[in-house]
């Protein structure tokens, strides 16, 4: 069953399209659902952070990336429309 969960999100395919060697799709699902809303998904995590932290397997250095990404200089010369009728566009003409 953990498995099962496992695999779908490592893999992307939609619960429906789970292997059948995973089980019934619902009952995965159902699982799942109930372990992240009683709170056992969270108890588990702590659990294995805990013991790779005792063992230190963990660097808890953090790294920030400050990357900047700009738009081509051609990129904002487009016109403003939206496919709509023309007086939808007119709204600022008509407050003068």
């Amino acid at each position: 069953m953990v498995e099962g969960i496992i695999y779908r999100y490592r893999s992307g395919v939609a619960w429906r399209d789970l292997p059948e060697r995973f089980g019934p799709w619902q009952t995965v699902w159902k699982r799942h659902r109930r372990f992240s809303y009683d709170g056992t998904w969270d108890e588990i995590f702590t659990a294995v952070l805990t013991e790779a932290d005792a063992a230190g397997d963990i660097d808890w250095g953090v790294s920030v990336d400050s990357t900047i990404n700009r738009a081509h200089q051609h990129a904002t010369t487009l016109p403003r429309t939206t496919g709509g009728r023309r007086e939808l566009h007119e709204s600022g003409t008509r407050a003068k």
